[in-house]
């Protein structure tokens, strides 16, 4: 009987961290690797510097915020694969501080891509989850409950209640806030950023609940990571890390963790997302 080839995904991976955990799964993971990028050119690009090392991951279009994108590649993945074993939800996006867009444009961009475009991603790709099957969502420092200012959100994403629908309107709430130039007034301070990466980590919980109940247990987990300040476009090259170095945690929950539903740093080691941090 011929063993089914294992499976390995990570989104937003043509560059940066994405770029450094393709690399790391090639070497160490025990199957087949996707490099998915929005460019299908810069995926390509990023394809052949890895093929440059002798590294051989495979390659698929996957745009996280555009439905019939995520579509085509869940059934790519069915047909060609029939199932997946790794997920690493690593796409996202950052405006710079010198963005001249208005916050409600900036907090309604950032919710779009980093907290609805990884739940699309979610929903299309976890029917396809086989047994023992691990997801990584990439969150951040910025992802922890305490930059959250006000104490009755704090309450509302640490409920051991809280589904998808309800961080879903607490995510909406925020975008509304913002477009009225309340979002401090409300409680929620001044980063979009923090905001999309404390509900990709607030989901990371939620959807480590729904797997632990489900009836056909299959032993799936799911953690969150931050993988510190690292040299990318996104930090604008400022971050002390390399996108190696950036990879450690992600790359240490893919291969190596034995955690569900927890929220990991950069060292790997596992930090109280809802407790002051040393």
């Amino acid at each position: 009987m011929t063993s089914i080839k294992k499976l390995a995904i990570v989104t937003g991976s043509n560059k940066g961290i994405g770029f450094a955990i393709v690399k790391g799964l090639c070497k160490d993971f025990d199957g087949d690797v996707y490099l998915t990028a929005r460019d299908v050119e810069r995926g390509k690009s990023a394809v052949k510097a890895l093929n440059d090392l002798g590294l051989k991951p495979l390659f698929h279009q996957l745009d996280i915020t555009d439905q019939l994108s995520v579509d085509n590649f869940s059934n790519h993945i069915k047909t060609n694969h029939g199932g997946i074993d790794l997920l690493i939800n690593n796409a996202a996006i950052a405006f710079k501080n010198s963005a001249p867009e208005p916050f409600g444009v900036q907090a309604e961009e950032t919710i779009r891509v980093n907290y609805f475009g990884t739940l699309r991603v979610c929903e299309a790709l976890f029917p396809l989850l086989r047994q023992n099957s691990r997801v990584v969502n990439v969150s951040s420092s910025a992802g922890h409950l305490l930059v959250i200012p006000s104490a009755e959100l704090r309450s509302k994403f640490n409920s051991d209640m809280l589904d998808v629908p309800s961080l879903t309107k607490l995510m909406e709430k925020f975008v509304k806030d913002s477009k009225a130039g309340k979002q401090k007034e409300e409680g929620w301070g001044n980063s979009a950023y923090a905001v999309s990466k404390v509900g990709v980590s607030a989901l990371t919980f939620i959807q480590q609940r729904v797997f632990n109940a489900e009836s056909l247990n299959r032993n799936v987990s799911v953690n969150a990571v931050h993988p510190g300040y690292v040299d990318t476009d996104m930090t604008s090259h400022k971050g002390p890390l390399t996108i190696e170095e950036g990879a450690k945690g992600p790359l240490f929950l893919a291969l190596n963790a034995d955690l569900k539903g927890k929220y990991v740093w950069f060292d790997c080691s596992v930090v109280p997302w809802d407790q002051k941090l040393n």
